[in-house]
């Protein structure tokens, strides 16, 4: 099932116009953001307005600070009923996600939040500090305890798990003396997803960074001055084109 579903995620991801209408603001408003974010990210972000929503949301959980897992799965309801569509008609196959009364999912929390709601939401995550040598102490890598509600384990979901976020706190290089010694340092740390959705931060470095950051390109060659700090994310969608974003600060 969700193998065809994924096959049809670029006209899943425009179909979400059709829940976002002038006669449906209601559920509009209250339309789980990270769903569109999932299938708009698994369809190569069609043009849409409300995936252009979704991506300045997955871009924005980017922006420092703090980092926040740019899609977060567990705030979208997976537990859905699938129409298959009429093929002679050509209709797409439809995801219909299970909305409360209030157009929210009743099991779920809140997923569209306000900035002092996300941080309380946060505070309530399950997490647990991953112990690294690699990294000063004030950088807790943190697991979080959520994941998809339903198993998303088969390959057609591996699009969640090749996003990869690289968070370059900040890479240093420059002269230390008059006889050419060079003084580099880094605190660099990359968030994966896991099977099942759930995100975690792990120790990574510079020379980790995939080939379209920008910014560091001269890291490790002889020893020019270097200053940098940015959130690097990428991602392949369910059809294996690349993608990527990165902001500076």
């Amino acid at each position: 099932m969700f193998r065809t579903f994924l096959r049809c995620a670029s006209a899943m991801a425009l179909a979400i116009t059709a829940v976002v209408t002038p006669t449906n603001d209601a559920r509009a408003q209250a339309y789980p953001i990270d769903c569109a974010i999932l299938l708009c990210l698994s369809g190569g972000w069609p043009a849409s307005a409300p995936c252009a929503r979704a991506k300045a949301e997955f871009i924005r959980r980017i922006t420092p600070l703090p980092v926040e897992p740019p899609l977060q799965i567990w705030r979208c309801p997976m537990r859905a009923s699938y129409g298959g569509g009429d093929p002679a008609r050509g209709h797409a196959p439809l995801i219909e996600i299970r909305l409360g009364a209030h157009g929210q999912s009743p099991a779920e929390p809140p997923a569209l939040l306000s900035a002092t709601e996300t941080q309380a939401s946060d505070a309530q995550l399950d997490v647990r500090q991953i112990p690294s040598n690699s990294l000063p102490a004030d950088l807790l890598l943190l697991r979080t305890g959520d994941q998809a509600d339903i198993d998303i384990s088969d390959p057609a979901f591996d699009f969640v798990r090749s996003i990869r976020v690289y968070h370059v706190r900040y890479a240093r290089q420059r002269e230390a003396d008059k006889h050419g010694d060079c003084n580099r340092s880094a605190s660099v740390a990359l968030g994966t997803y896991g099977l099942q959705g759930d995100f975690s931060w792990k120790p990574s470095s510079p020379r980790a960074l995939p080939p379209a950051h920008r910014g560091l390109h001269h890291w490790g060659k002889s020893c020019p001055t270097v200053e940098h700090r940015s959130v690097f994310v990428d991602w392949l969608d369910a059809s294996g084109g690349y993608g990527f974003e990165q902001v500076n600060y």
